[in-house]
């Protein structure tokens, strides 16, 4: 019999083991030795750290225009990078290099060290329930997805080996009509081997029947699986959710009548995204179309849309819906979630003054701290529209580029998908379970090391 439960990710009030007060010493001494490593080196060599970073800068800011521009000032621009680039190296000697070549190790040390010392148990409690066996599982395979997973994990044979019937998508096939066809010959768990938008179409069919679900991370970026807990690598270990397993309830997002799990990106990635081109030339593609998406001709994306303050603004370079709240460092990587349970959406613009602000946004992607861009603004809320005069606009949902009329209608379906994981899943995504910034991870790692619990 299923049994309500209460799962937290801190497991228990007891005493931190010897192994992770010794990884909370290590991640702290790593982390100051890269401070100490800095702070010399900054004493030592201040002029020509003051140098390199102008050249630096220099570099930055040069590479940037020729990206935006075509013919002459592309050229110039890309000669003036390339001489700022090289001016940077030959300023920082060997012992320069060597010092932030260590810095960075340091850092990766601490990180990892910090990862074993604190576990889980900054993560906020999740409520679920345990579940027996399906009595009729189902899962569809994508057989292209991930570059071939579902072959080199042999997931169809791995499914038969624990009663459940595998479903292999074939070419020309409809994937909502083989999910219906499921649950009507009476599946009560069905799951999906694919990528992010074949999860959310078969998800979609699972919500509407209330059966539940099972993510197989058989993708290229599996960003619902990461955000659910499950390990990405281990595949197959994904299948253990049809036995004995734990069962929650998360949200879903819609935009129109379509549901999508993870977001939905309009704008710059949006239209990039669009050409045929990009699947088999990302980098060449993007580099081709930036000139005409952020170059200082390039028109405004019009997006029209109410601010958290209620004002209107009508237009932004990259907006980013997201299925409840994303942790973001940079807009490329789209970061994690804590949760998937608070019913809301997650809303991200950034707008781009086209003289000043570009250098900074690439300073600001590269460090990871995109949400100290002065364009950049994040709240939630559970309904958001765009709206546009164009008769189209291109939208990026879940990795899949669409082109949809305005106004597009977004909302928050909370609490739609009952989803079943592995009861040894770890089942906390990383957002919630590393601390928000070096402010909270210190006095945490600092708790450990003297026997208490960092929450």
């Amino acid at each position: 019999m299923d049994t309500e439960t209460s799962e937290t990710s801190r497991p228990s009030e007891c005493q931190p083991s010897l192994t992770r007060r010794l990884a909370a010493a290590g991640a702290l001494l790593a982390l100051f030795a890269a401070v100490a490593v800095v702070a010399a080196g900054v004493f030592r060599n201040l002029l020509l750290l003051v140098l390199a970073l102008v050249a630096l800068t220099i570099a930055v800011v040069a590479a940037w225009t020729a990206l935006v521009h075509r013919g002459a000032h592309r050229v110039i621009a890309a000669v003036v990078a390339a001489v700022a680039l090289l001016g940077t190296v030959l300023l920082l000697d060997l012992n320069s290099i060597l010092r932030i070549i260590l810095v960075v190790v340091l850092v990766l040390v601490s990180a990892a060290a910090a990862r074993v010392a604190l576990g889980h148990d900054l993560a906020a409690p999740i409520s679920y329930r345990a579940v027996g066996p399906a009595g009729h599982g189902v899962l569809i395979m994508n057989p292209w997805s991930g570059g071939g997973k579902v072959g080199r994990f042999d997931l169809e044979e791995q499914a038969r080996c624990r009663g459940v019937t595998p479903v292999l998508l074939r070419r020309g096939d409809d994937l909502r009509a083989l999910a219906e066809e499921a649950v009507a010959r009476g599946a009560d768990v069905i799951g999906m081997a694919g990528g992010d938008g074949s999860q959310a179409l078969v998800a979609d069919v699972a919500r509407s029947h209330d059966v539940a679900f099972v993510c197989v991370p058989a993708g290229t970026r599996n960003h619902f699986a990461l955000d659910l807990g499950l390990d990405r690598d281990n595949v197959a270990a994904a299948l253990d959710a049809y036995g004995d397993a734990v069962e929650r309830r998360i949200d879903l997002a819609l935009i129109g009548d379509r549901v999508f799990v993870n977001n939905a990106s309009l704008g710059v990635y949006a239209t990039v995204v669009q050409s045929e081109a990009y699947r088999d030339a990302k980098l060449a593609t993007t580099v081709q179309m930036l000139p005409d998406l952020l170059g200082p001709d390039a028109v405004r994306f019009e997006l029209r849309f109410d601010r958290p303050d209620g004002q209107s603004q009508t237009s932004a370079d990259m907006l980013l819906v997201s299925n409840d709240v994303y942790r973001l460092e940079t807009m490329t990587g789209f970061g994690t979630r804590a949760r998937i349970d608070q019913g809301v959406l997650g809303i991200v613009t950034v707008t781009v003054d086209r003289a000043r602000d570009v250098p900074t946004l690439i300073s600001a992607e590269a460090t990871g701290r995109i949400q100290g861009f002065r364009g950049y603004q994040a709240w939630a809320t559970p309904e958001f529209v765009v709206d546009s005069s164009a008769p189209l606009i291109d939208v990026g949902v879940d990795g899949e580029a669409l082109r949809l009329p305005p106004p597009l209608r977004f909302r928050s379906v909370p609490g739609a998908l009952r989803v079943r994981t592995p009861k040894d899943a770890p089942g906390v995504s990383p957002a919630a379970a590393a601390p928000a910034g070096v402010g909270r991870a210190v006095p945490a790692l600092l708790r450990v090391l003297a026997g208490k619990t960092p929450g």
